[in-house]
């Protein structure tokens, strides 16, 4: 049994100084970046505009962060872009001209990293840059993210190109300001639509598009030469386009995988609770099926509209608790389509493939296996969700959902479901369809 996991605080890793110490609200380790210590790294960045075709020197010659690790540009993928740094420098000025002096009624969210905007920039900005809608993420150096991500997203989404990654056009870094400049995604973030009461429910059809989409663009990152773990994949950093074409975003965790005879690497833990990999979170150690498990964890939130972690009433009126989705999911998973639909999303009102939904389920099981060697390879995933399109087996159609059924929110579970499910199992199981009677 491994040791119980702890946050590594940044005293222990030496990555900034004690009293910079803190842990971000998901309870992982972070560091808070001082002024000075941006500012010191500054003149070696000052090099990017001029490094064309030469990403590499630029990060060996001083874009290590206060992790102390240094971003490595990623290796070529075949058959995609990977090569020079394709990206236009902004001013601060130029930047809050597009976003209206960051004007609140622009603005977008708010992550670890700071802000972000939305902004419009004119053809003639730039050359080869056309009229558009932008994003501006705007680094709060007072976070708990810094310059080591911001440098990592330049270098790899500066170099990669793929329909399912984010585009990056542009970046600025002047006095101690860092933004970074990407496409403007209009539909938003997967989570947005999963768990926003304003949104509409995301059709089924739809949302495995979506995981084909996401799954491309890890399948991509995991195929480099030397692949690229993502290792923050979780359904606020997929974003959508107007054709709810899936694209990944925010690669300031982004690390260079295990090269050679190594099978992984180890480095501080860092990521989102309930989608970080549970060999990482004990151990440190990081490989591509870290990431395979991550996208298990969306899969089951496709499928449930429940997030990664749950918020669960306790014995008293008062009391709160959190569970693990994967556990909370597990004794549904494998008993076929009536205790499945127990789980389902429920404003989808049936309207979901039952043969698709099974097969997701079991898809979710394999990716979020215990042990890093029983987890498919993504190239697999997205061959096994490609399999799902268009399928016609609603469980409203075929008798598995009734059809008059009211949709009494995305939390409901009916009496009668619970009912056919009740006595199956024991233990642990019933334990946690228990508990799942108290979700609210």
């Amino acid at each position: 049994m491994g040791r119980p996991w702890r946050p590594v605080l940044a005293s222990a890793t030496k990555c900034c100084a004690a009293e910079d110490a803190a842990v971000a609200p998901d309870g992982l380790a972070r560091c808070r970046p001082q002024q000075s210590e941006l500012s010191r790294r500054l003149a070696s960045f000052r090099r990017l505009s001029s490094l064309a075709n030469s990403p590499v020197s630029m990060a060996a010659d001083g874009g290590k962060g206060q992790s102390g690790e240094t971003p490595t540009p990623p290796a070529a993928v075949a058959g995609e872009m990977a090569g020079p740094l394709q990206l236009h420098s902004f001013g601060v000025s130029e930047l809050r001209g597009v976003t209206h002096d960051f004007s609140a009624s622009f603005l977008l969210g708010e992550g670890g990293f700071g802000a972000v905007y939305k902004g419009y920039v004119d053809a003639g900005m730039r050359p080869g840059l056309a009229a558009q809608a932008v994003a501006v993420k705007q680094l709060n150096a007072a976070g708990f993210q810094g310059h080591r991500e911001w440098l990592a997203e330049v270098i790899f989404l500066g170099q990669f190109r793929h329909p399912h990654l984010v585009r990056l056009l542009g970046y600025c870094c002047e006095d101690e300001e860092r933004l970074l400049v990407y496409e403007f995604m209009p539909r938003g973030s997967l989570e947005n639509h999963l768990f926003r009461r304003i949104s509409a429910t995301l059709p089924w059809g739809t949302r495995i598009k979506v995981a084909i989409g996401a799954a491309k663009g890890l399948a991509f990152l995991h195929a480099a030469t030397t692949p690229v773990i993502y290792r923050d994949f979780k359904a606020s950093n997929i974003l959508l386009d107007s054709e709810f074409t899936a694209k990944l975003s925010d690669f300031g965790l982004a690390k260079m995988g295990p090269e050679g005879e190594d099978t992984h690497v180890t480095t501080r833990v860092m990521g989102t609770h309930g989608y970080a990999a549970p060999e990482y979170v004990q151990t440190g150690h990081l490989n591509v099926k870290s990431d395979v498990y991550s996208f298990g964890v969306v899969l089951l939130e496709l499928l449930t509209g429940r997030r990664a972690m749950e918020h669960v009433r306790g014995r008293s009126a008062h009391a709160e608790q959190q569970v693990k989705l994967v556990d909370w999911t597990r004794p549904y998973l494998s008993g076929g389509s009536r205790r499945l639909r127990c789980i389902m999303d429920q404003r989808l009102a049936g309207h979901y493939s039952v043969k698709g939904a099974r097969a997701v389920a079991q898809l979710a099981v394999q990716c979020t296996a215990p042990q890093p060697r029983d987890r498919p390879r993504m190239a697999a995933v997205v061959e096994a969700l490609e399999r799902l399109q268009g399928l016609k087996d609603m469980a409203v159609s075929v008798g598995l959902w009734p059809a008059n059924a009211p949709v009494a929110g995305r939390n409901a579970i009916s009496a009668k479901i619970r009912a056919e499910v009740k006595g199956a199992g024991a233990g642990v199981g019933s334990r946690r369809r228990s508990a799942s009677s108290k979700l609210p």
